[in-house]
Order: structure tokens, then sequence, then C-alpha cells
């Protein structure tokens, strides 16, 4: 009791704010990078970054880094996350507007549910879990649907489609980090994730030809400010608040996270990046949100194996 009234109100709301607005943003940060930059190369580049500084960081605060087995729990989820996960939401945004990316990127709490239910055995199926279950997917599919008449146009099928497989993906990755041997630090750990991520993804990336007919020198200083604003703000500083709070505050209140993120990018691509916000926005992002409040606040709550950010 005395550490909580010892803390600083402010450095709470900071933190919050942090991961509420900062990663809300960044969807729209990668929507600038990606107009200008191959997707996984700017994917591979913030996470090489992120992942060299937080590697360096945990060194020099002691904590030890990836040992024998735990390295391969390392390259898997790192594949999953960095490369199937941030690649394909990376690769998305340049078919689909940054507010409803993050929307859909919202699903993550319901596949996590189903992952438990499938894998782990965890979580049960009840009626107000399915009820979630039935309102996310009716989310999806209101921003997807070529229904005339309900303001901007549907978003892309192909782009939605990737971003439901990133979402699955970061859900099974939540399960392999409870099965596979991971380093107890969590910043080496995280670093260590970030830098097989982004290996992986400068391999993909040259693999997709993304570097052929690419330019560095045409690359304007906006882009390269979306991504010194992706590593410095929305990995480094935005996991640095992340595992602060988790440490100091209920999980429950830090998992509101998952339904602020989605508004915050919503309002900021519409303000700053011009994007639609007609009905189907609107229906979706409103459908989607109730899906990832009511799981997120059931009896058994959903498990944040990850100490990972889901920011954009």
């Amino acid at each position: 009791m005395h550490a909580e009234q010892a803390r600083p109100r402010w450095k709470t709301l900071l933190a919050f704010g942090i991961i509420y607005f900062v990663w809300g943003s960044t969807f729209f940060a990668i929507r600038i990078g990606v107009a200008e930059v191959p997707p996984l190369l700017l994917a591979a580049l913030r996470f090489l970054a992120a992942g060299l500084v937080m590697s360096l960081w945990a060194r020099m605060r002691g904590e030890r880094g990836p040992k024998g087995r735990e390295w391969l729990g390392v390259w898997v989820v790192a594949l999953m996350i960095f490369v199937l996960d941030y690649g394909l939401l990376f690769w998305a945004e340049k078919r689909v507007p940054s507010g409803v990316a993050a929307v859909v990127m919202a699903t993550i709490p319901a596949f996590m549910a189903v992952a438990e239910i499938l894998f782990l055995g965890t979580q049960r199926m009840t009626w107000r879990l399915g009820l979630a279950l039935v309102i996310g997917v009716c989310g999806v599919a209101a921003l997807t649907s070529r229904v005339n008449g309900w303001g901007a146009a549907a978003i892309d099928g192909v782009g939605a489609a990737a971003l439901i497989v990133a979402s699955m993906s970061w859900a099974v990755a939540s399960i392999l980090t409870r099965k596979l041997p991971m380093p107890e630090s969590k910043a080496a750990s995280s670093g260590a994730q970030m830098l097989a991520g982004g290996l992986m993804l400068t391999v993909t990336s040259l693999g997709f030809g993304e570097w052929h007919g690419f330019r560095w020198s045409a690359v304007s200083g906006a882009a390269w400010l979306a991504l010194l604003y992706l590593i410095v703000f929305g990995s480094i500083v935005g996991f640095t608040a992340y595992v602060w709070l988790i440490h100091h505050e209920s999980p429950t209140k830090v998992a509101t996270y998952a339904y602020v993120n989605p508004v915050v990018a919503v309002m900021v691509g519409y303000f700053l990046g011009g994007e639609a916000l007609g009905i189907r926005t609107v229906m979706g992002t409103l459908l989607v949100l109730v899906s990832v409040v009511v799981i997120t606040t059931a009896k058994k709550a959903v498990p944040r194996a990850m100490v990972m950010e889901k920011a954009g």
C-alpha cells in the first residue's frame, strides 16, 4: 500500500497515455512509411533497430539473454509475430486504411480465446463468449461488405484477409510462448525476438524482390520520421511503458489498450490522413470493439502470456 501511495500518479497516467495514444497512432505511421518504402523492408528496419536497442538495454541491466534451446523458442515466436503478423500488417496497409487495419487487428483477443479453447483447454465456450465472437465476425463483415449506402467503399478483401491471418498468427504465437522455452527476462526476450524477426523480414523482403528498383535516396523525410517514430515510440518507449504498467497495475486495466487503440487509430487516420469515416467504418468499429470488451472483461480473462506490444 505504501509503495502504491508513493508512486506519482503522473507516471501511471503517462504510461497509459503512451500505450493508448502512441500505439494507436503507429498504424498511421506505418501507412506513411509503406507509401514510399517496401512494407517488409520497412518492418525489418523497425525491428532490427528496436531489437538492437532493447537487447543492449537488457545487457546493460545485467539481464540474461537467450541460451541453448531458448533460441528455438525465440526464432519460432519471432516468425509468427514479426514475419506473419507484423509483416502482413505492414503489407496490408498498402491496401487498407490505417484506422480500419487497427480495427481488424483488434480481433486478436477473439482468436486468442479460440486458441485457448482448442489448444490449451483453459477457456470454455460460453454463451457470452460465443456471442462476442459472432459480434466480432459481424464487425469485420461490415467492413468488407459490398452493400451500397454504407458510406465509404468496402475495404480491400485481400488486405482484410491478410489482417485476419496476422491476428490469428499472433494468437498462435501467444500459445507457443507458453509452450516453448523462453528467457526469463522480458526485455532480453523481446529484444532477441525483434532482432530475429528483423533478420527474417530482411531475408523475406529480398526474396520477394522488394529491393529491386528501390532507391533509398527517393525516400522523403516524412517516411524516415515515420520509421523513427515506429522504432523509438512504437517499440522502445511503448514496450517500456507496457512492462512498467504490467508490474504496477492490474492486467485488466492494462488490457484496456486493446479497445482504445482502434479508436485512436481511426481518429488519427481521419483527421491526419483524410481516411473515410462513413457508416461502414463506424458500424464495423463499434461491433469489433463490443466484441473485444466482452471478451477481455469476461470472468476468465484472456491470458496475455506475451509482453510484446500489439501495436502497428
